[in-house]
């Protein structure tokens, strides 16, 4: 009996991780619609599965003299992730969360910094899903 309950909690468990997974792709293409052709992917997806006020938390470097394109989304429409660029000592550098929650914003970067982006379900709108952040860099 229990080999039979850990067999079918195994094969719900991967059911579910392949409906994540890709309900995750079908937002990070939506989503690569603005990372347009004036900007070259970094090659990452940053991606989590978030629920209710959970926060998201990607950790990257921007070079200094670059301008970089930074792409946010969850679910079929935009608006719907709230997301934050905090330096080192966590200042806010920049919030979409005062731009009606773009789903993309433009940051021009003087000096090289290592930066956190915050992600986040806005709670009016959704209560869980796949959160995907897409960087390009201007060419």
């Amino acid at each position: 009996m229990r080999t039979t309950i850990a067999t079918a909690a195994t094969v719900l468990g991967l059911f579910t991780a392949g409906r994540a997974t890709a309900q995750c792709d079908t937002i990070a293409d939506l989503c690569a619609r603005h990372i347009t052709a004036a900007y070259i992917p970094d090659g990452q997806f940053y991606r989590a599965l978030l629920q209710g006020d959970e926060m998201a938390e990607f950790s990257l470097t921007l070079f200094g003299g670059t301008t970089y394109r930074v792409a946010a989304c969850s679910g079929l429409s935009d608006g719907n992730l709230v997301f934050s660029v905090l330096d080192q000592d966590r200042n806010v550098l920049f919030t979409n969360k005062d731009h009606t929650n773009s789903p993309y914003w433009d940051l021009v970067v003087a000096n090289t910094l290592d930066v956190t982006i915050e992600a986040q379900l806005d709670p009016a709108k959704l209560g869980s899903g796949c959160a995907v952040l897409l960087i390009g860099f201007k060419q």
